[in-house]
């Protein structure tokens, strides 16, 4: 069985005939990974033009500050009409005494039932922050969850703070698309 092995190793040489090793390849320039990319935070424009960072904990909302929100389709004249509170809510959920996760669960089944149901227009009261313990200090926290969740649906349109007869920083009107 080695005889065999040597004249398979012979009669390949003989087939391929003269070899030459390779020469080394000339030194390519050192490859750099390349960076990775960096996420860029999406900035929503309020009604006063300034732009507020999603998910930044400095530009939290705080007790007293308006809650706006504006798809680029929205058209002008209907986000004027809703920042002075010309729409009529056709339904309203109120979150005051819930925890985080109620509220999150409430608001995701209640917007889920008033666009089923053709809703254009809800109110969402989501309180002004500084509830039993909170004595007004702080950040509201139902108040910062509302507007981070509205800004993730794709079926809301835009949101603004209430009129003080509806509300005011402490419930929003949301403009809802048609199924």
């Amino acid at each position: 069985m080695h005889d065999d092995e040597d004249d398979d190793a012979r009669l390949f040489r003989a087939a391929i005939g003269k070899v030459a090793p390779l020469r080394a390849p000339a030194a390519a320039p050192p490859v750099r990974p390349k960076p990775r990319p960096v996420p860029r935070r999406p900035v929503d424009a309020d009604e006063g033009g300034r732009g507020r960072i999603a998910n930044d904990p400095e530009s939290a909302l705080l007790r007293g500050d308006a809650s706006a929100f504006r798809r680029e389709r929205v058209p002008a004249r209907a986000w004027q009409r809703l920042r002075r509170g010309e729409y009529s809510a056709q339904d309203e959920l109120d979150l005051h005494g819930a925890n985080a996760l109620q509220a999150e669960t409430l608001l995701a089944r209640f917007l889920a039932e008033a666009i089923d149901a053709g809703l254009g227009c809800v109110r969402i009261i989501h309180g002004k922050g500084g509830g039993k313990d909170g004595g007004g200090e702080g950040v509201p926290v139902l108040k910062n969850l509302v507007d981070r969740l509205l800004r993730q649906r794709g079926d809301v349109l835009a949101f603004h703070s209430a009129p003080p007869a509806q509300g005011g920083t402490g419930a929003l009107l949301v403009l809802l698309a048609r199924r």
